[in-house]
């Protein structure tokens, strides 16, 4: 995967000025039911050589539900889906995204944990990710990597 279309070019660079505003919605799947995009994407500089955390919004403006069901990098040998219910953190295989509805990844919640990390990602850095989707066609993300002590909700 070293080459990237023009399309492909001109999607990740609308995801990314997403990604940076917090609330917008650049980009489509093109899935008749589903109208995915991505926004607020971000990852903690992580303390770890080998794991980090990833976070974003997945928000739906279609009539259909959809469900994430892979996310992967070339920045990561793996990436995982993990969803946090009382405290506990367990792997899962997928997420809804609801119709007229958001899934939300965020420090406490659900989160994504890139592991068996190629390089350490420094502040400044932008990690590619592609989310894939059961229904939907795949989304490329910019995310990216923020201070270690970074807080969203503190920066509006």
């Amino acid at each position: 995967m070293t080459g990237i279309t023009a399309t492909g070019a001109a999607l990740a660079g609308a995801l990314a000025l997403a990604g940076c505003g917090g609330s917008g919605s650049s980009g489509s799947s093109g899935s008749p039911g589903a109208e995915l995009s991505v926004g607020a994407s971000y990852m903690p500089q992580p303390v770890s050589a080998d794991m980090a955390a990833g976070f974003l919004t997945i928000t739906n403006k279609g009539d259909t539900k959809d469900e994430l069901t892979a996310v992967t990098s070339d920045a990561a040998g793996e990436i995982t889906m993990h969803e946090t219910d009382g405290g506990a953190m367990e792997e899962v295989g997928s997420f809804e995204v609801p119709a007229h509805g958001q899934l939300v990844f965020k420090s406490g919640g659900n989160h994504l944990m890139f592991e068996k990390l190629r390089r350490r990602p420094e502040q400044g850095d932008t990690i590619t990710l592609k989310l894939k989707f059961a229904e939907s066609g795949p989304l490329t993300v910019e995310m990216p990597v923020k201070s270690a002590t970074y807080n969203p909700s503190t920066r509006h």
